[in-house]
């Protein structure tokens, strides 16, 4: 139950993997690897979730997993100013904070 994205980290690995079931929400990844159903592949704001089930929950150190990052907004829709601001902070901050810290 590995996410599209974990699909790709398991390629850049050169790991050929072929799950027999791949479902994408976050509670239903953990219920499936509660139930003994597979494991899964989570970031970690899911960690509570997976203490408060009981499921154990591992930093993946080798190969390390690189993440890419999203911003969502309704379509349509412009931004306050503030938002706008902030959003362009962090796509100059987060690049640089990612190559000092051996993340690129």
């Amino acid at each position: 139950m590995i996410p599209p994205s974990g699909h790709r980290q398991h390629t850049k690995a050169g790991i050929a993997y072929h799950p027999g079931l791949v479902v994408n929400f976050l509670s239903t990844q953990i219920a499936m690897v509660e139930a003994g159903e597979g494991i899964a592949i989570v970031p970690s704001f899911a960690l509570q979730e997976c203490r408060h089930r009981g499921v154990l929950a591992s930093r993946l150190v080798h190969p390390r997993a690189h993440l890419d990052f999203h911003q969502i907004r309704r379509g349509g829709r412009t931004l306050a100013p503030a938002a706008e601001e902030f959003t362009s902070f962090l796509q100059t901050y987060v690049p640089r904070w990612a190559a000092q810290g051996g993340l690129l």
